[in-house]
C-alpha cells in the first residue's frame, strides 16, 4: 500500500507564542501584582469600611444589651416608685377626705399612680425638645409595665397586711404598711426593669433623651 505523506498545506500548526518583550517575564507568570483578581482579593483582605463590621460595632440594640445593669434598673424603679408614691398617697388622702370605701379609694390611688408615674417621665423628655404627643408615647412605652408590676406588688402587700386597708392617714399602721408595700414593690420591679432595659425596652427608650 502506498504511504501518503502529509501535504504541505495541511501541516498541524502549533499556536504561535508571542515573543516576550523586555520586562514581560517580570510581569507575566512570576508576578501577579497587576492581576485584577489579585487586586480584588487584596481589597477584600484590607477592607476597613465594610458595612457589616461598622454596623455590628455600633448597633444600638447590642449596646443596650451590654449596658443593662442593676444600678440602671434600680434607678428606673426609683423613678417609677416616686410617681407611684405621690399618686397613691394623694389618692388615699382624697378617698379618706371624701369618706369613700376601700375599693374606690384604691382604684383612685392606682389611677393617680399611673398619672404621676407617666408625668415624671414626660417632664424629662419634654425638656429634651419632644412634643407632647411624642413624649406621651415615650412615657407609655417606658413606664407601663414597670408601674403595673409595681402596683400589683404594692397593693397586694397592703391587702395581706393585717388592718392596713382600714387604717387612715392619721394611723401609724397606714404609713408602716405603705412603706413596707413600697419596699416589696421595689424588690419585685427592679429585676423586671433590668430584664426590659437589657432588651432595649422599658426605660431604655428614654435614655437617649437624658
Amino acid at each position: 500500500m502506498e504511504r501518503h505523506d502529509v501535504h504541505p498545506g495541511h501541516e498541524h500548526h502549533q499556536p504561535s507564542r508571542p515573543e516576550p518583550t523586555e520586562g514581560s517575564e517580570q510581569t507575566g507568570h512570576g508576578d501577579h501584582t497587576g492581576h485584577p483578581g489579585q487586586a480584588g482579593h487584596a481589597g477584600h483582605a484590607g477592607h476597613t469600611g465594610h458595612a457589616g463590621d461598622t454596623g455590628h460595632a455600633g448597633h444600638p440594640g447590642h449596646t443596650g444589651h451590654a449596658s443593662a445593669s442593676w444600678a440602671m434598673a434600680a434607678q428606673a424603679t426609683l423613678h417609677c416608685l416616686t410617681g407611684c408614691a405621690i399618686g397613691e398617697i394623694l389618692g388615699m388622702a382624697i378617698g379618706t377626705a371624701l369618706a369613700w370605701h376601700n375599693v374606690p379609694t384604691m382604684i383612685l390611688a392606682i389611677v393617680l399612680a399611673f398619672v404621676f408615674g407617666y408625668s415624671l417621665t414626660m417632664r424629662g423628655v419634654l425638656r429634651a425638645g419632644l412634643d407632647m404627643r411624642t413624649a406621651l408615647r415615650v412615657a407609655l412605652a417606658a413606664d407601663t409595665v414597670s408601674i403595673a408590676v409595681m402596683e400589683l406588688a404594692d397593693n397586694g402587700t397592703i391587702l395581706v397586711f393585717p388592718g392596713a386597708m382600714d387604717a387612715t392617714l392619721s394611723d401609724a399602721l397606714f404609713w408602716l404598711s405603705l412603706a413596707l408595700s413600697f419596699v416589696v414593690a421595689f424588690a419585685v420591679t427592679t429585676p423586671v426593669n433590668r430584664w426590659m432595659i437589657g432588651r432595649g425596652k422599658g426605660h431604655a427608650v428614654v435614655h437617649q433623651y437624658h
